[in-house]
């Protein structure tokens, strides 16, 4: 049928920037600007793509706080929402790829301690997240958020399926907290964990122009099929 295909809105969101340098790895590489270098692939990827529009909460080394990185997902109708980060861990031979969704309770004592951390980054201006909970959980209660809950963990299982066997994944891949930059109510989002800066190999790994690359093509291998998925199952 001729009739317009109603393009998909993605959300790309490179993980902190500007005075919020993220993690700093061993090689002394900040986590916000390799966060950036993969969103900007991944746009790359998705333009030869007609039916699919890619916006970036930032495009340049700023600041923006949790909200805005949200706001900016809502006032344009997105899709999906995607978080790029690249974390740091206090062993320093842990290593692998993992996805975080939403939850009101975390899977793990780690999970919860990188959210925690993650929601401080708008400490940096002044702005305290810490009393947000008990908002948050009235609205996880609601039904919306149940449902999108559950296609953002869907969209987790197309992530992990795209990176099995060919990118080192960490064990318990899909993990959850609350991350107060997954809180949009309507709109599936992930956090993706790239890889661990405290660790050799995958710092050196997020460095090279290949494995940003082949980063961000499995992301979006798994965005196609999550939203082809999607079209069929839930229209």
């Amino acid at each position: 049928s001729l009739e317009k295909i109603k393009k998909k809105t993605i959300v790309i969101d490179p993980g902190h920037g500007g005075k919020d340098s993220g993690a700093v790895g061993i090689n002394k590489n900040f986590e916000k600007h390799i966060t950036l270098k993969v969103a900007k692939i991944l746009k790359e990827k998705f333009k030869k793509k007609s039916n699919y529009e890619v916006i970036l909460t930032r495009s340049s080394d700023n600041y923006l706080k949790l909200k805005t990185r949200t706001k900016i997902a809502k006032k344009n109708n997105a899709d999906i929402f995607i978080s790029l980060h690249a974390d740091y861990h206090k062993n320093p031979r842990t290593r692998g790829i993992s996805f975080y969704t939403l939850s009101e309770r975390a899977s793990d004592k780690e999970a919860e301690a990188l959210a925690r951390r993650e929601n401080k980054s708008d400490l940096i201006d002044g702005v305290d997240l810490s009393n947000e909970t008990s908002e948050v959980t009235n609205i996880l209660l609601d039904l919306t958020k149940r449902e999108t809950l559950n296609q953002s963990s869907s969209l987790v299982n197309y992530l992990i399926n795209s990176f099995e066997g060919e990118i080192n994944l960490l064990n318990r891949t899909h993990r959850y907290a609350g991350f107060a930059v997954l809180k949009s109510l309507d709109i599936p989002s992930v956090l993706v964990e790239m890889g661990y800066l405290s660790n050799k190999s995958d710092s050196k790994l997020l460095l090279t122009n290949k494995y940003q690359n082949k980063i961000a093509e499995k992301i979006s291998d798994a965005v196609i099929n999550y939203f082809v998925w999607k079209d069929k199952n839930l229209n």
